[in-house]
């Protein structure tokens, strides 16, 4: 690494790029910028010009070629990480992939091979995971103060409303268990301990194949249950949740700033915890460059994407719509 920090460049000129990466390297003194590639070159200078980025590649494979590249953050449609993880890693480059990991369980295996192969980082961008409440609820389930988990349910909604986008595209694996449902599936996967059989799924459908709206029942082999709720495009009011109820407790992230706060009722009585606020995607930069320059444990390796998309397309299945496929 150059003087000691990360340089990342970014395959594709997307929005989220900002938010995960962007924005909080600039506070970030291990982590820094240094190019992107677009399709349209034009694109991609002006998005670079917006962003103070000082390189501009006409091709993703000229960026990962890039010697000044030590890093690449993939933020593709959900069907492309797969094929991109593995030019970055043939090129012997650490990987930060936006989720969902890979385009079904079957390539995610593939994958995990691959970089279980390699020495280099390979990180799937579940940036919840890297917040201090997260870490912090798996310290409370861990320590038994909810006693024997009986049921944990997960939702979240929003409304993207881009019908033209590649979340609305089978071919480039849409749909809103791929894309709101990832967190939560890997949300109920982990505070339940194990990797749940879908026991049944509804889907409210656009068009042929993609889920708008996805419900799922869970069960994990202990005996207790899951429930998974996602949309991106319903007459329900944006929200986000987790709740955790166990046969001697109950918690409950806030629905309105589940990051920042969440409440614990128990035999030791009933309280709030409270975190400062500092984006998921910050501690999830933090997260990343420390796994890459000190050799720092991933939470979401590629080994827990497997188990991820195994839930996924379990889901998929349940609800009769197909897995969705790699390009």
């Amino acid at each position: 690494m150059a003087d000691g920090s990360v340089r990342i460049g970014i395959l594709g000129a997307a929005g989220v790029a900002r938010t995960a990466v962007i924005k909080p390297a600039k506070d970030n003194p291990e982590v820094e910028v240094v190019s992107v590639a677009a399709r349209d070159v034009d694109r991609g200078r002006a998005y670079a010009a917006r962003h103070g980025i000082g390189t501009v590649h006409d091709s993703y494979e000229a960026l990962i070629a890039d010697p000044a590249v030590d890093a690449v953050y993939i933020p593709l449609p959900n069907a492309l990480h797969g094929k991109w993880i593995r030019a970055v890693l043939e090129a012997g480059k650490h990987v930060l992939v936006e989720k969902p990991f890979a385009a079904n369980a079957a390539e995610a295996r593939e994958l995990a091979a691959l970089a279980a192969q390699s020495d280099r980082v390979v990180m799937e961008g579940l940036h919840h995971r890297y917040h201090p409440a997260s870490v912090r609820i798996e310290q409370i389930l861990a320590s038994g103060e909810l006693g024997t988990i009986q049921r944990v349910e997960a939702v979240n909604c929003y409304l993207l409303r881009d019908f033209a986008g590649s979340r609305y595209s089978y071919p480039l694996g849409g749909g809103a268990t791929m894309d709101l449902g990832s967190y939560i599936v890997d949300t109920i996967r982990v505070y339940g301990g194990s990797t749940p059989e879908v026991v049944s799924a509804q889907a409210k459908i656009r068009g042929s194949q993609i889920d708008r709206v996805m419900t799922a029942e869970l069960r994990f082999a202990e005996g207790h249950t899951g429930r998974l709720h996602c949309s991106m495009w319903s007459a329900e009011v944006p929200h986000y949740g987790t709740k955790v109820v166990g046969d001697r407790g109950e918690l409950r992230l806030h629905p309105l700033a589940p990051f920042q706060r969440f409440s614990v009722r128990s035999a030791d009585g009933r309280r709030d915890e409270k975190f400062p606020m500092r984006a998921t995607y910050a501690y999830q930069l933090d997260a990343f460059a420390g796994a890459v320059l000190r050799g720092e444990p991933v939470r979401t390796s590629a080994v827990d994407a497997v188990e991820n998309m195994t839930i996924i397309d379990g889901i998929y299945r349940a609800a009769g719509l197909a897995v969705r496929e790699p390009v």
